[in-house]
């Protein structure tokens, strides 16, 4: 009797001891199914550090004509530069979504082998659970008696322990390898997160391609491709621009003001910039070249600025209504805070009897928050929403142009008090007869009118 449960604890401990080779085995497998894939892994990554350099190149270009006189040779050459960096930088989200699809690859084949080593071990730890049971079914005093001698017993005893012994550091291994595997579905759920995300910017970057080309052939078609067109449709814009103002003011005089109450307590960080993290990077690297300097790529703050003040025909004294950042066409426009879609329109398909066109705020977009606040999205080339839309913070909701009153590329930021926000159009209060009698726009009192930098910063 106890040779045979000799035999069985030698079983026992010779199924444990062979879990070590296995697991070996199967880790040198999987070390050579990988290696591979980080081979493909590593091309994407230079690949990605190189079309990075020619993404810094094209912003450079992009910052050198930003400076330029504005002509229709230089608005051109701008979109067209613009469009080689979004195209630039699609590519390099393409190489990030290829190596994050092999590093999920990786992540699925190292799963694969980690729960075959714990089914490995499951196996063994209860084989010799097993054949321990069979051995330890008597108790100590059985066992004192059963054996042929005292010392046999005592040789029994350790024999049983050791097994105990070995299957206690295999459950502890078993659990090690149970909370490893824990970890790498984890980080495989983390990982497809990253990829769907990729995924959606792509589809951004992709959209954002066709609205900077759609942009460059409406811009050819309106100057018939002469720079004297383009210079008479700059110098139309200002003109109109000066009507528009005059009879939005007139507007916002006859408008209720809202109570003190109704305007939201001022907070920094309440709002997001309305741009992607890759932007604002951006902005941090054309500081200096700005005039005032500043990190966000504003071009004209809320309130008198020193621009509101020289044009006092366009802006009636009221100063500017909103910040303005500027943009290339094309670039994503985020929402701001998390809201429903109040309005959309395009002032520009407004015209009067003679047929002249409202240039005003072209393509625009507001959205509606829970804390009290409306804000403005204007001079779109592109939108993307619709009236009542439910947007998160950071959403795309269009893209950045130049339609309506803009001169140059950039995206008019306002901030409102939801209290005073009405979309209209100008003649509903009073009989106006500007080319922008007819355009549905949002319109608020003048106290309605909130410096967005109050909610940002």
């Amino acid at each position: 009797m106890s040779s045979f449960r000799i035999a069985l604890l030698a079983l026992c401990l010779l199924v444990i001891a062979s879990i070590d080779p296995a697991h070996h085995a199967l880790a040198q497998a999987a070390a050579a199914d990988t290696s591979g894939v980080q081979a493909q892994i590593d091309q994407h990554n230079a690949a990605i550090t190189e079309l990075n350099s020619e993404i810094a190149a094209y912003q450079k270009q992009l910052d050198v004509l930003g400076g330029q006189k504005q002509t229709l040779t230089s608005a051109i050459k701008t979109i067209d530069v613009s469009r080689q960096q979004t195209a630039t930088q699609a590519q390099v989200t393409q190489n990030q979504i290829g190596a994050t699809d092999l590093q999920l690859t990786q992540i699925k084949g190292a799963i694969l082998t980690k729960q075959q080593a714990i089914n490995l071990d499951r196996g063994a730890v209860g084989a010799s659970i097993r054949s321990l049971q069979e051995v330890s079914e008597s108790s100590l005093v059985e066992q004192l008696f059963a054996a042929n001698s005292l010392s046999d017993a005592w040789t029994d005893i350790d024999n049983t322990a050791a097994v105990t012994d070995a299957l206690r550091t295999q459950a502890n291994v078993l659990s090690g390898d149970t909370v490893a595997l824990t970890g790498q579905e984890n980080t495989a759920a983390d990982t497809r997160t990253k990829l769907a995300s990729l995924e959606t910017q792509l589809k951004v970057q992709q959209k954002a391609l066709d609205v900077n080309k759609a942009a460059k052939a409406s811009l050819l078609a309106q100057t018939n491709s002469k720079e004297s067109s383009y210079q008479s449709l700059i110098a139309t814009k200002k003109q109109q621009e000066t009507a528009f103002e005059s009879e939005l003011t007139s507007l916002q005089s006859q408008l209720k003001s809202v109570g003190k109450a109704s305007i939201p307590t001022v907070g920094a960080g309440i709002l997001s910039w309305p741009y992607s993290a890759t932007f604002a990077a951006h902005c941090l690297t054309i500081a200096n070249a700005l005039d005032p300097v500043n990190n966000y790529c504003i071009t004209q703050y809320f309130g008198n600025t020193p621009f509101a003040t020289a044009n006092a025909s366009i802006y009636n004294g009221m100063g500017h209504d909103g910040v303005d950042i500027g943009m290339p066409i094309g670039t994503p426009v985020h929402a701001a805070l998390s809201g429903v879609v109040l309005g959309t329109g395009n002032t520009d398909t407004a015209h009067n009897a003679a047929g002249q066109q409202c240039l005003s705020f072209g393509k625009w977009v507001m959205i509606k928050h829970a804390n009290g606040l409306d804000t403005m999205y204007a001079h779109l080339s592109e939108i993307d929403v619709a009236k009542g839309d439910a947007l998160s913070t950071g959403d795309v909701l269009g893209y950045s142009g130049m339609t309506g009153y803009a001169t140059g590329p950039h995206l008019h930021f306002g901030v409102y008090a939801s209290a005073g926000v009405q979309i209209l159009t100008l003649n509903q209060f009073r009989g106006a007869v500007t080319p922008c009698a007819n355009a549905t726009m949002p319109v608020a009192p003048n106290n309605a009118y909130l410096n967005p930098m109050s909610y940002l910063l």
